[in-house]
Parts: structure tokens; sequence; C-alpha cells
């Protein structure tokens, strides 16, 4: 492994998003709190709970991995998208980085601004409501599992583009709806039974059900088979990625 040129490739990524942090880190935590203070406030006033939690408590996880699951896949589908399009994902491609480790290093960062912008949805939904996790360690492992999830996506939409037009559609015709019906505003118990076993084929669901474990100790369905999804959902994305990257797939030419 050339960690070095890995450490690099990464550090390069972390910086282009954090030189525009306004835009890449503040605005989405500031749009999803619009969220919390128009549906929490409104649904805490009309009584509406969910396993005997007040509504803006149970939403403030759902709401955490909203912002990191789509700010992950943003960082690395806009980075590789803009490289590809301006032509300087040549000299990535030119440098002595194999194709696991520039899929690490862009992965990685996308790990990083899910965390960041996740976590300043968190502090001040924890300002608001007084949020304490039960288990820290759900909460870490499915945070990042699922932000490398993302990250992983968002790369493989980032290769499979051909311009921003696609990538545009693949996320807001594939991304966006999956992470909306993902039980971040609900439990997915309150739906009729047909769309109880449909959310259950969406492996976005499994994050955030895993993830509000953390919090409350309490999901929808086991949480070691929301960290099975995860795991596995993880690796056909990774190895999708690492096949495309070797073989050069729209990247080369």
């Amino acid at each position: 492994m050339n960690w070095a040129g890995t450490w690099t490739l990464l550090y390069k990524e972390v910086r282009r998003f954090w030189s525009v942090f306004i835009q890449t880190v503040l605005a989405p935590v500031v749009t999803t709190l619009l969220y919390l203070l128009i549906f929490g406030h409104l649904l805490d006033e009309g009584g509406v709970q969910f396993d005997n939690l007040d509504y803006g408590t149970f939403l403030i996880p759902g709401l955490v991995m909203l912002t990191l699951m789509q700010n992950a896949f943003s960082n690395s589908s806009s980075s590789l998208i803009q490289s590809k399009m301006h032509g300087n994902l040549t000299f990535i491609l030119l440098s002595p980085l194999s194709p696991l480790e520039i899929y690490l290093a862009f992965v990685a960062a996308a790990i990083v601004r899910g965390l960041v912008v996740g976590l300043g949805v968190f502090v001040v939904g924890w300002l608001g409501y007084d949020l304490y996790w039960q288990s820290l360690a759900w909460v870490l492992v499915f945070a990042v599992l699922s932000a490398a999830v993302m990250g992983g996506l968002g790369l493989l939409a980032g290769i499979l583009s051909d311009k921003y037009d696609h990538l545009a559609a693949f996320q807001n015709f594939v991304v966006v709806p999956l992470t909306f019906l993902a039980g971040v505003f609900y439990s997915i118990h309150s739906l009729p039974p047909l769309w109880q076993q449909l959310s259950q084929f969406n492996p976005f669901f499994y994050m955030v059900d895993g993830f509000r474990y953390g919090f409350f100790l309490h999901s929808d369905v086991s949480v070691w088979t929301s960290l099975a999804v995860t795991l596995s959902f993880l690796l056909v994305v990774s190895a999708i990625n690492l096949y495309l990257l070797v073989r050069g797939v729209k990247i080369k030419n």
C-alpha cells in the first residue's frame, strides 16, 4: 500500500470541500434543521409520538443520517465528475496509486464530510432536545459504515456519469427517494403491511434503523440484521467500484 499517496489524495479531497465550508458543511446543516424546526415542533405540539418518544427526539437521529448520507454521496460524486469534466482526473490516474488506494482516499474523504455535517446536525438537535446516545459504539459503527456506503455510491455514480445531468438524475431518482423512504421521518411499523415489506428491500432503511438503535436501544428490525445488510451492501458497492477502476471504465478515455 502506498499510504503516503493515499493520505495525500485524501488530504486533497478534504481540503477541496473544506475550502467551501459554507456551501458544503454549513448549508446542509441549516437546511436539515429546518426539517426539525418545522416537523419536530409542529408534530410535538400535536402530541405525535413514536415508541413513547417525542417526535422531535425520534426525528433527530433520522435527520443526522439523512444529512450524513446525502453529503457523503455528494462529496465523492461531485469530486469525480468535476475531475472528469475539467480533465484533471488524468493526474490522479498517472500518480503511483492503485485503484484500491484511489477508492480508499475518495471514500475516506466522503466519510469525513458526512461525519462533520452529521455531527453539526446532532449538536444543534442535542441543544434543543437534550438527546443522548445509549450505545456510542453502535452510533459510530453505523455512521462510518453508512458514510462509506454512500461515498462508494457517489464514486460509482461519478464513474458512470458522462456529464452533470447524468449525476443529477442518479441523485434525484435513486439516492433522494431511497433516503427519504428509509424511515428518516417515521417508523415503518406505522406503515400499511405492504409498505412495511417493501421498505425492507431498501438498504438505506437498515442504515437509518441501526443508527437509531444506538440512541434508543430500540429498532424496527434486529440491529444485527441491519449491520449484516449494511456490510453486505458496502462490499458489493466496493467490489463494483474496484472492478470499474481497474478496467478504467469511462475514466481512461
